[in-house]
Parts: C-alpha cells; sequence; structure tokens
C-alpha cells in the first residue's frame, strides 16, 4: 500500500511518522526544494520540528505526480486555504478509488465552503473523510496517547483509515457528520483566540472555562442551524478540541489572542501574523460571512469579529459573557 501526504507542516510530519509505523511506503510533496534537500541529506526538517528525524521508510518528493500517482491514500494536511489549489494540481492522479483523508481545518475563505465539499467537488471522489481533534503534533510525534474523531459518509473509508492509522496510541472514533466535525474544527480556533484575549488581560482559568461553557452551546446551536448532528459537539473533535486549544500556550491562536488582550499595536499584530499560521484569524472572517449569508445569530462571533478585525475593547467580552442570555 501506498500513502501519500501533500503537505509537510508539523502535522504532516506528525502523521507521516505515525503511519510509517504500520505501512513500508511513505511518501511526502513539499514546495520547498530546501526542505527536500536537507531532507535528502539529514533525514530531517529542522524548522519544523528540531530533532526529529524521520523513519526511513517516510520519503520525500516536489513533485505532485510522484507524491500522488497510484497512491491508495492522500492525507492532505496543507492549511486550509491551500486546498482548493492543492485538490487541483493532485486532480490528474487521482482515481475514484483513492482515498482522501483531509487533516487541515478551517471553511475556505472566499466561498465559505467547507473542505471535504472542496475536495469532493474539485476530485469528483466520494471517498472523502475528515480527522479533526485535540492533538499537537509534537504530542502525536512522542506517541502520547490521543483520541481523534475520523467523519466520513463512506464506512469502507473509514474503515481503510483506520486501519492505517490506529495504534495502540492513537484511537479514531467515527462518524457521519462531517458538517458538525469541519464546524468543530474551525471554529475552535475562533474560541481560542478569544481565550488567548482573557489570557493576556490576566483573567483567571475560571473565566476561561465561563467562556469555553458559552462557547459550547454556541457552536452546538450552529452545528444544529447547519445541518449537522448538535451530538458532535461532545466528541473529540467537539470538546476534547475546543478544550486543548483554549487551555494552551503551544497553541498559535491562543498567543495571538493573547497579545490582543495584552494591548498589542496594529503592526505587532500583523508581524505576528506573517511569522505564524494562525488559522483562527482565517476561520473568523469564513464563519463571519457564513453566519451572515445564512442569516444564523451567533453574537460571540460577531464580538470577536470586531474586536480582532475592527480593533474594539478586548475587554469588551467580559461585559458579553456576564450578560449573555
Amino acid at each position: 500500500m501506498k500513502i501519500a501526504l501533500i503537505g509537510t507542516g508539523a502535522y504532516g510530519l506528525a502523521l507521516a511518522n505515525t503511519l510509517s509505523k504500520k505501512n513500508k511506503n511513505i511518501i511526502m510533496w513539499t514546495e520547498s526544494e530546501d526542505r527536500y534537500n536537507e531532507y535528502l541529506d539529514k533525514g530531517a526538517i529542522t524548522d519544523i520540528i528540531p530533532g526529529f528525524i524521520a523513519p526511513k521508510n517516510i520519503k520525500l518528493t516536489t513533485s505532485y505526480e510522484k507524491a500522488v500517482a497510484n497512491a491508495d491514500i492522500v492525507f492532505l494536511t496543507s492549511v486550509a486555504k491551500f486546498i482548493g489549489s492543492v485538490c487541483r494540481e493532485i486532480k490528474p492522479y487521482i482515481t475514484n478509488k483513492t482515498i482522501i483523508c483531509i487533516a487541515s481545518k478551517g471553511i475556505e475563505e472566499n466561498s465559505c465552503a467547507f473542505l471535504s465539499d472542496i475536495a469532493s467537488d474539485i476530485l469528483k471522489n466520494k471517498n472523502i473523510a475528515i480527522i479533526s481533534g485535540p492533538s499537537f503534533a509534537i504530542d502525536m510525534i512522542y506517541d502520547n496517547p490521543l483520541g481523534l474523531s475520523i467523519a466520513s459518509h463512506s464506512k469502507k473509508t473509514i474503515k481503510a483509515i483506520k486501519e492505517v492509522l490506529e495504534n495502540d496510541t492513537l484511537k479514531l472514533r467515527d462518524t457521519s457528520d462531517l458538517i458538525g466535525v469541519q464546524i468543530c474544527g474551525s471554529i475552535k480556533n475562533v474560541i481560542a483566540v478569544a481565550a488567548g484575549m482573557l489570557e493576556g488581560m490576566n483573567y483567571p482559568e475560571s473565566t476561561r472555562s465561563f467562556l469555553i461553557t458559552e462557547a459550547l452551546n454556541d457552536i452546538k446551536n450552529l452545528i444544529e442551524a447547519l445541518g449537522g448532528n448538535p451530538k458532535t459537539i461532545n466528541s473529540f473533535a467537539g470538546v476534547g478540541d475546543l478544550l486543548l486549544t483554549c487551555t494552551s500556550t503551544k497553541s498559535r491562536n491562543f498567543r495571538y489572542g493573547e497579545i490582543i488582550g495584552q494591548g498589542a499595536g496594529i503592526l505587532e499584530k500583523e508581524k505576528y501574523l506573517q511569522e505564524n499560521t494562525v488559522e483562527g484569524y482565517y476561520t473568523l472572517k469564513s464563519i463571519y460571512k457564513l453566519i451572515k449569508h445564512k442569516k444564523i445569530k451567533m453574537p460571540i462571533i460577531d464580538l470577536i469579529y470586531k474586536i480582532v478585525m475592527n480593533n474594539d475593547d478586548p475587554q469588551l467580552l467580559i461585559s458579553f459573557l456576564v450578560n449573555k442570555k
């Protein structure tokens, strides 16, 4: 069996490492010639996960064709805004039997489309799954026990991905709720920005728990309004990922919110966005646009948008939580 991964970010490397424990033929695509050459020389990409040396059965290429042609399963790990362009690049090498597993989190900014819909529309493939849940790349690299949600309309697709990915420390819990899992995986990054604001303003864990609880109820309502299963909020992709992202300083979304709460100026915030991938920032735009288009009321998103995009006072978050009905 051949397994391909598109993207050599931290999470892509972590997935490749996990996959390599049960599978011999793993190939990763990277756009960077420098990373490719470094990997050939050292078996490592030092600017992503320092000290991590990849198993020898993981190969690297800069060719989409070499990566994807004849692959049984393709994992997409690029940031959300590139999923569409990646799908168009790999389309010539995909068949109707190829299994596509999307590990990216987010909603396409311009169209507000879910990533599974983008992949399905471009690739004309029904074997599409989403994996999502509380899992930092470094924790996966070191084989810490983790649980992820896997969503697909195809039971065969879920079974195939479980067979190559699950192991003694990684559990996949399946669902058919593609919409709910993707909403959870996307919006938790936005709520993490708000949680970081509370940290930056020196509010305690109790206040952060206040935010998380209110957010869980609102996300549940949003899932239902968009046609998903509200019970998905109780999954690894839901409450699990929300708790992790909203309580850990490892999260770039959390850290971005923290500097906002500390009163960072526009230039400092822009510098952080340029140097870090903050999915919550871009997802906020998408979610805000989506709920306006669907005429769904979600005041917590309206407020976070005003603070992040319009530079309103982050202290407004406190009065909002206290007075929220």
